[in-house]
């Protein structure tokens, strides 16, 4: 974050020492510290509430997209459509051979 070594930090603490004075340097060293603990705490509940927000988020569009799958005994079979066309002409040709040949139109 930032780039302060053992010098700068020395350099800083005389410089509040000489600033502040030597009694309100502890009040004004812990005064940061609880700032600072705060801060972090703070930080941190946020970070946490936003992650929980996005994973609600994503949870709906993940069922969404994946739709659950139904067991095999309750997908419904197409009913086949080849049984019933072979079906259909041997139907029509069993009547039309009961038909008795004088009830034609022609034959009166």
């Amino acid at each position: 974050m930032f780039d302060i070594g053992f010098p700068e930090l020395l350099l800083i603490l005389v410089i509040a020492l000489i600033v502040f004075g030597p009694k309100r340097l502890p009040e004004i060293g812990s005064a940061i510290g609880k700032g600072l603990r705060e801060f972090r705490q703070a930080s941190t509940a946020l970070t946490q509430e936003l992650t929980r927000e996005i994973q609600l988020d994503e949870k709906p569009k993940a069922e969404v997209e994946q739709p659950k799958s139904l067991p095999p005994e309750e997908v419904a079979q197409p009913p086949s459509l080849s049984s019933e066309v072979t079906e259909q002409p041997q139907s029509l040709s069993s009547e039309v051979a009961e038909q008795p040949q004088s009830a034609s139109p022609e034959a009166g």
